[in-house]
């Protein structure tokens, strides 16, 4: 069964008076999550990310589409929804004067929580979120990663099933960044929650997700595994060479290379299968008389994908 079933869904934002305008959020999107799943939406700025992330959890209602969550209709059943899903936005805001145990317990008693069952889940959210030592501290003297640590346990409250994080590392150190991520990825093993997140790090979502979802514009481009992604537009793996002489104009039309460049002292020929055609350019060059003082293979960047796919 799946998690999120959401085909062709459109949304319009339309503002102004007495000349309205229209902006096209979602354009026909459609997106598939099997349960117990990390899936990544990337895309620049604008895209429809967050749109589609709060449509999913029931907070926009699309204007065309069909969406199901968890097996319910996100516009029929949304009230059956939202006891079994939460969502965590990259710029939490709580009540600045309370303090950090008094947000969860609050936000637990909105879930039907209280006496003995509240506090042991206030508990052990505060523990799973490393927040002990911050437990009376208010909301107004934390960091911004205390602040995002919160704004999770808050989202663990009811023990969702499906949680949705918007940019949920957005703007922390990169130290605390590590500690969210691992937070993330440990709710997925140990307990089986799906999750879906919006994010503008590649490398967060190269470590978290099973899937990745290309957005530009409202529609969605691309889909796949960070491989299959990669390999879709044909970045290709890059062999990196160390040569002497340091210039060999014939690599770039050798078979397989679909190009080359020089970066810091290093020829990088960027091929359509590296475990082919090392072997063919090791030969050719050693007949040549080229010297290879030095080799790496590695694949493309995530980062690389977005940047070609958001041209």
């Amino acid at each position: 069964m799946l998690a999120i079933d959401a085909q062709d869904v459109e949304k319009t934002f339309r503002s102004g008076w007495p000349r309205r305008r229209e902006t096209a959020a979602l354009r026909g999107v459609s997106l598939t999550v099997e349960r117990g799943a990390i899936v990544g939406v990337l895309g620049p700025n604008g895209a429809g990310k967050t749109t589609l992330l709060s449509i999913l959890a029931t907070l926009l209602t699309p204007d065309r589409g069909r969406v199901t969550v968890l097996g319910h209709d996100v516009v029929r059943e949304a009230s059956a929804l939202r006891r079994r899903l939460n969502m965590v936005s990259g710029r939490p805001s709580f009540l600045w004067s309370l303090r950090v145990g008094e947000i969860v317990a609050f936000y637990g008693r909105l879930y039907g929580l209280s006496g003995r069952t509240l506090r042991q889940r206030v508990d052990s959210l505060i523990e799973l979120c490393e927040l002990v030592p911050y437990r009376r501290v208010p909301y107004s003297d934390l960091s911004t990663g205390l602040k995002q640590r919160v704004a999770l346990a808050k989202a663990l409250v009811n023990e969702p099933e499906l949680l949705f994080l918007d940019e949920p590392t957005l703007g922390l150190d990169p130290d605390v960044a590590v500690r969210v991520r691992a937070h993330v990825a440990r709710l997925r093993r140990e307990q089986g929650i799906t999750i879906v997140l919006t994010t503008h790090y590649m490398r967060e979502a190269d470590e978290l997700c099973d899937e990745i979802a290309f957005i530009k514009a409202g529609r969605i481009l691309a889909r796949g595994t960070s491989g299959e992604l990669k390999r879709q537009i044909r970045l290709g793996e890059v062999i990196a060479l160390k040569l002497d002489p340091p210039r060999v104009p014939w690599l770039a039309e050798s078979a397989g290379v679909l190009r080359c460049a020089e970066v810091d002292g290093w020829v990088e020929c960027t091929v359509d299968e590296a475990e082919k055609r090392l072997p063919e350019l090791l030969r050719t060059l050693h007949a040549e008389g080229v010297v290879i003082r030095n080799l790496q293979v590695r694949e493309p960047e995530l980062e690389e994908v977005f940047v070609e796919l958001a041209k």
